[in-house]
């Protein structure tokens, strides 16, 4: 695809992709762009396999991780749209086995709350990452859950409650989620390579592998497989999908002459839902709020819609400026990685003809300041830590199972003279530390 050459704004972006990739030590990526409704740049870079050296393509297959949460929303505003779902209407009153650690809460919440982070939940994400149960039985399990917050009042990221809005379409339609999204969205947009399973994406010769940088090297680590989650955020996809997903929202609920979605619901989800109390810590960037399904801010003065995305061994970010009629989407399998947003937001401001902002540069600045404070806490640990003590107890008996109704069972065994400790079928390392601290 001549992208440079028909759009003179992207001179020289590849180039500086590649050597941005070398900054962040990204093994492949993959990024998509669109402007008034036509793809200007769909390019891969670099390798989905650093042994076989196998090239990223426009169609290799990434983990879009939370950006899935977009395409949950989506499929609620279908069911808006059908008259089957009153975003604010309480929950419990579609699927009255709908229960929360708070009894306002459980009486209260709707829709618009699940999915805009504002349920008064934490994270709680140790409840699911890894974890072997259904998504049935995390359902059951969310009523152990404790909040911390009062619901509405504070933007929480919250991935349970994302499960919660896909429980409640199932609850709707009789259809599984995953089947919902194939045959309603996926089929619709001739997104044909998109998928919600890592089998499905590894039966597929054009599939990206999973790195982490490891103590400043780029290893392979294993695929996140546990979705019962999953519209939190187990879609795969390829950059060659998303710009059709993309154009979706750029032609306002319609592809190629053919309406999905109304308007109205596409342009909900971009309308500030609940405010993210943080301040901006550059100027570049104001007003973060929360819609449905996206974050909302402005960029550079821009309307700025987005949503990144992580997941073991993968990074993505889905962008659009719907008033400037440009979407930009980067995927890349490297976990942990700020090179999404920052292919993102740069080929904004070529298209825009405004000057480069150095996010690079800063983001490598605040990653080395962030290591910095590791190693301090490190160095202080380490001279807190009072030498030659030992625990009050014999080490067999803090072994046992130890049960907790929302997070599951957390086992302590004593191996070769040392503890061992994992959280249902996720192993923890357990070094003890002075006294009857470990």
């Amino acid at each position: 695809m001549d992208h440079e050459g028909s759009t003179p704004q992207l001179e020289g972006y590849s180039d500086w992709l590649q050597q941005t990739m070398s900054t962040w030590k990204v093994p492949g990526l993959a990024v998509g762009i669109i402007k008034d409704g036509q793809v200007v740049f769909l390019e891969g870079l670099g390798v989905r396999d650093t042994d076989s050296a196998l090239p990223v393509t426009p169609n290799t297959l990434f983990a879009l991780a939370s950006g899935t949460k977009a395409f949950t929303t989506m499929a609620l505003g279908l069911l808006a749209d059908e008259g089957k779902l009153d975003w604010d209407a309480p929950v419990r009153d579609v699927v009255p086995s709908f229960k929360l650690y708070d009894v306002v809460a459980t009486e209260r919440l709707t829709p618009r709350d699940l999915v805009t982070h504002r349920s008064g939940l934490p994270r709680h994400d140790i409840a699911w990452y890894q974890s072997p149960f259904s998504r049935a039985e995390l359902w059951r399990r969310l009523q152990y859950l404790q909040p911390n917050k009062d619901i509405r009042t504070d933007w929480q990221y919250q991935n349970l409650m994302y499960m919660a809005a896909g429980c409640v379409l199932e609850h709707i339609t009789g259809m599984s989620w995953e089947d919902f999204v194939r045959s309603r969205i996926f089929q619709p947009l001739d997104m044909t390579r998109s998928n919600f399973a890592i089998s499905d994406s590894q039966a597929d010769q054009d599939h990206a592998l999973p790195y982490k940088e490891i103590e400043d090297v780029v290893k392979r680590v294993p695929f996140y497989e546990q979705f019962a989650i999953g519209p939190a955020g187990s879609i795969n996809t390829c950059v060659a999908d998303m710009t059709r997903w993309l154009r979706l929202h750029l032609g306002k609920g319609e592809l190629d002459g053919q309406r999905l979605v109304s308007e109205a619901q596409v342009r909900a989800m971009y309308v500030p839902q609940m405010v993210i109390q943080r301040p901006s810590k550059y100027d570049e960037i104001l007003h973060e709020n929360y819609g449905l399904g996206w974050s909302v801010s402005t960029y550079r003065g821009y309307e700025f819609v987005q949503h990144g995305g992580n997941i073991d061994g993968f990074s993505t970010m889905t962008t659009l400026m719907p008033r400037q009629n440009i979407s930009v989407v980067a995927l890349c399998n490297i976990n942990g990685s700020s090179l999404p947003w920052i292919a993102c937001v740069n080929a904004y401001e070529r298209l825009l003809g405004i000057d480069e902002t150095p996010w690079s540069d800063r983001y490598q600045a605040d990653r080395a300041a962030a290591k910095a404070g590791e190693e301090a806490g490190k160095t202080k640990d380490a001279a807190d830590r009072v030498e030659s003590t030992a625990p009050s107890h014999a080490l067999d008996a803090y072994t046992g199972e130890y049960e907790h109704p929302g997070y599951g069972s957390l086992y302590v065994d004593e191996v070769d003279g040392a503890l061992s400790m994992r959280l249902n079928t996720l192993p923890f390392s357990v070094e003890h530390y002075h006294y009857d601290t470990f």
